[in-house]
């Protein structure tokens, strides 16, 4: 299968994209940085692993930047994981709306937009395909500072759930990971104390891990979950 996957050079999108390749998939990966740590992937996965340095906080050059540049009509999509995100944490009452509108454009438009074409790219094949969102735990529990962020993410999983009704008698399905709090860049600046309270919340009281969450996300998105859609997957050891 050809995926689709943005955010592909760190963290999660680098794990989704590794156990993706394991398991015989061709990956085609946006991101602004190309690391070095993704392109030591690309070493180990020669002509499967494609990659494309893209701003997606520019909603507007999509089209251009993906699917004219990158993505031609000549490729059959089967997987889309939306998985590019950008923190903005604070209080709602010092709501910076340039920083609102500069996360938004990065963790809802341009995945509505990126959506669009992949869409358009299955319709034209007539590809059974699966689109995968990864969305936060932080929209189905209550976090200090994450209000910002915890609503982005939660228009996502509304823009799934529609998604999934509006194009299942197509065989195209669209579900949400939800992963709970992981040891990723984005939450470095976590003091020690607020990690730990935060895995107290847990039932397994440690990071969940961004194994799991690759390896959930890549389910999705093959054959094996063809009956699941429309449908948000905690991945979240246990915190609701």
């Amino acid at each position: 299968m050809n995926i689709l996957v943005t955010g592909c050079s760190r963290g999660v999108g680098l794990e989704i994209c590794r156990v993706l390749l394991r398991q015989g998939n061709t990956v085609y990966g946006i991101a602004r940085s190309h690391t070095p740590e993704f392109q030591r992937l690309e070493a180990e996965y020669p002509g499967v692993l494609f990659f494309k340095s893209v701003d997606l906080a520019d909603s507007v050059g999509v089209r251009k930047n993906v699917f004219r540049d990158f993505i031609v009509n000549t490729v059959v999509l089967h997987g889309f994981v939306n998985n590019a995100a950008m923190a903005y944490d604070d209080i709602v009452t010092n709501i910076s709306l340039d920083k609102l509108k500069a996360m938004y454009d990065v963790n809802v438009f341009t995945p509505m937009i990126i959506t669009k074409y992949v869409l358009r790219n299955m319709l034209l094949h007539h590809t059974c395909g699966s689109i995968v969102h990864v969305s936060s735990i932080s929209v189905h529990t209550g976090y200090k500072g994450l209000a910002m962020y915890a609503s982005s993410k939660g228009a996502l999983e509304a823009f799934s759930k529609d998604t999934a009704r509006e194009w299942g008698a197509l065989g195209i399905r669209s579900n949400c990971v939800v992963p709970g709090f992981m040891a990723t860049a984005m939450s470095a600046s976590l003091s020690d104390e607020q990690r730990g309270k935060i895995y107290a919340r847990t039932s397994l009281k440690t990071a969940t891990s961004i194994e799991s969450v690759a390896e959930t996300t890549a389910f999705l998105l093959s054959d094996k979950a063809s009956s699941i859609t429309g449908q948000n997957i905690h991945v979240d050891n246990g915190t609701i």
